[in-house]
This record gives C-alpha cells, structure tokens and sequence, in this order.
C-alpha cells in the first residue's frame, strides 16, 4: 500500500497526501488512519503531545491532498472555512459512459453545468443515494460560487441533520476534460461535501466512476477519483494555500 507524503508542515498544521485504502480516521481497533499516523509523526518529533485535527474527510477507497490540524485554534479556523464554503475542493473523477454514446449523449446534460440533488444517506448499509424531496422547510442556505461569487440558493429539506437517515442538498459543479470510447475525465468543484457525493450524484446522472463497486457495480477495485486540488487560508498567518497533486491510482487519459 502506497504511504501518507507530507506536502507541507508548519507548528498550525499539515498538508499531505492521503492514499486510497486509508481512511482519515476510523474507530477499528488495530487499524492505521490518517490521524494515527500523523500523531506518530509528531510523536517521533519530540514536540510534545501530538494533536491532529479532522478539518475534511475522505472516503478510505479515495486518494488526495488534504490539511489537518495541529493546534484546536488552527482546527477551528479551518473547519469555520469548511463550514462556510471557502475551503476550496477540486477532484479529478473517471467515469464509465455506455458503449457508443458521449457524456452528453448519455446524460442529457451539456460538457459543462452544476449538478444539484437530494442526498439521503443509510446509516446501516453506509450508503447514500439520490431522493426527489418534496416536503421542503422556506430555511435556505447560502453558498456562494466561487468563480463568480453569485449566491446559491439552497432549500433546506424538513429533515434535520440531526436525523438518522438525514436528506441533505448536494451540489457540485463539473467540467468533461476528455473523453473517449467508454470513459470521460471531468474536473469537479465539490460546493458541499456530504456522504460519497461526487460517487453518489454521478452513478445517478447514469455515469458511475470507474472501480467503484458500491455505486458502479463494478468489480472490486479502486474509484477513480481524487481530489487533486485544496486551497484554504492559513489559521495565523492569513496567506493563501493551494495544494495540487496528480492522481497517482488511475491514468487522466481517456
């Protein structure tokens, strides 16, 4: 299994790379997580009582760049960014098109646009999927696009998040970069990160990600998707950071 790469490290925080198959933090006994492996890090530093801080997730079958924190004020601050939207999400997702068709042909849908759904997630089976809600609460929530700083508008559904099956909105925006016969390669800002959106919203749009099992049917194997790209500001200094990687488990080519 491909190792954790630090990226950058300060006395606030961690960038580094998350390889696909570790989770960012699990509750089984015995196994590595991103968060044990960075507070052995620290550890070995010598530095003094190592704290990581869980500021963003990714699914364990996932790759990609993320940040953790060392300090409770730098994970505060981080995750208020998270929590209004600053916090800056770029993917590279893979996906499988139907035998003859183009990713417009086989969706409906133009090479670039927003996709906006319900998510409702099961907690026993942990696996989300798209619902038509129709009992709607006049709350909204306000999320703004970050190329062109215009308000999304985004109904708050009559579940809480509180709820156990909790239906939360999803929207993310996305761009075919290529494509061929079988695949297309699309870049995505992720605008909210709920329970395996990006896997959920594509199988649903008819286009899973190739490798992913749980929501492509495909054999077992790796979900081509990683998030490649983050930028946030720095919890002290105030400096932007931007962090990009190249996907290390599947080919862009299509």
């Amino acid at each position: 299994m491909t190792q954790p790469e630090i990226l950058y490290e300060d006395a606030q925080l961690i960038v580094c790379y998350k390889p696909a198959g570790i989770a960012t933090q699990t509750k089984k006994l015995g196994q590595k997580d991103m968060v044990s492996i960075l507070s052995n890090h620290i550890a070995q530093e010598g530095t003094g009582q190592p704290f990581i801080g869980v500021v963003h997730r990714l699914d364990q079958p996932v790759e990609g760049v993320m940040v953790f924190a060392k300090t409770k004020q730098a994970a505060a601050k981080l995750s208020a960014q998270v929590k209004d939207h600053s916090f800056g999400k770029k993917y590279y997702a893979k996906v499988r098109l139907p035998e003859g068709k183009t990713f417009e042909q086989a969706t409906g849908h133009e090479k670039t646009g927003t996709l906006q759904d319900w998510i409702q997630f099961e907690p026993k089976e942990n696996k989300s999927c798209v619902i038509e809600q129709k009992q709607r609460e006049n709350e909204r929530e306000d999320i703004r696009h970050p190329a062109d700083g215009k308000r999304l508008q985004l109904q708050k559904p009559r579940h809480t998040a509180t709820s156990q099956n909790k239906i939360q909105e999803a929207v993310l925006d996305y761009q075919v970069i290529r494509q061929g016969e079988g695949s297309a390669l699309l870049d995505i800002t992720l605008h909210t990160g709920r329970h395996h959106q990006i896997r959920v919203q594509l199988a649903h749009l008819g286009t899973p990600i190739c490798g992913d099992h749980k929501y492509g049917k495909a054999e077992r194997g790796t979900p081509a998707l990683c998030s490649y790209h983050i930028d946030f500001v720095h919890p002290v200094s105030g400096k932007e950071m931007t962090y990009e990687i190249s996907p290390r488990n599947f080919e862009t080519e299509c």
